[in-house]
Formats: structure tokens, sequence, C-alpha cells
């Protein structure tokens, strides 16, 4: 979801024009696509780190919950900066981003809210960073 509202917002931004240029071109548009590629890009990388340790047959839980944790988070952030890029049009049902800006939520709550994931996190860290006394 997060990779499909960056493309969107990247496409829109390229191709809506304001004060005489198009709006990628303003720092302030052009920094939010910056850092939706970095959250799209880290969250991916924690999602491969947490599966090829799966794959090896490695304890991944704590990386698991982590990747989710972060690309949950992020993706919330990125559905909400491609819908201000999107301006006034992110309402129009015409456009993608609405339905992806009212389904993003649901990642925050569907299959463990974060604050479950913050606890599994929590617990596992403190397994493995246990006072020795």
């Amino acid at each position: 979801m997060a990779i499909r509202a960056f493309e969107l917002g990247a496409a829109y931004a390229q191709q809506r024009v304001t004060f005489g240029k198009i709006i990628a071109e303003h720092q302030a548009v052009s920094f939010r696509l910056a850092d939706m590629a970095t959250k799209v890009e880290a969250a991916h990388q924690m999602m491969i780190m947490a599966a090829r340790k799966k794959d090896s047959g490695e304890r991944n839980d704590l990386e698991a919950g982590m990747a989710k944790y972060l690309a949950s988070e992020y993706c919330k952030e990125v559905v909400e900066d491609s819908f201000r890029i999107h301006g006034g049009y992110g309402y129009a049902k015409e456009y993608e981003i609405e339905r992806l800006y009212r389904e993003a939520p649901m990642l925050m709550i569907g299959e463990g809210t974060a604050d479950i994931q913050r606890m599994i996190i929590a617990r596992r860290l403190l397994e493995d960073y246990k006072l020795r006394g």
C-alpha cells in the first residue's frame, strides 16, 4: 500500500502545475517525496531481513515484529503524505489515493495493533538484554 501511495504521489506531483511549474519542483513536495521513498525502502529492507532469518531457520519474532510495526507506521505516513500532495483531489473518489487513505488505518489494527507489536518487541529485547546479576 505504501509503494502504491508513493507511486501515486510521484506521478501526480509530476503532472500537477501550480505557479507555472510542476509541483514536484517545489521544495516542500520534493522533500515529501524523498521522505516517502526512504520510508518505503526502510520498511522493505526490514521485511527482507526478517524473511531471511525465517528462511534460514532462525528465530525471527523480534525482526518480524519490528518490521510489521515500522511498516504499518510508515505506510500510514506515506499514504498521508501522498494524500497531501494530491491536495483537495485526494478526497475525490476518481483518485485512487482516496481509497488508500481510507484503508491505511486498518494496517494499524489488523493482525495485531501497533501496541501489541511493541509489546512483542520489548519482551524479546529484554530476553536478549537481560541483566546478569
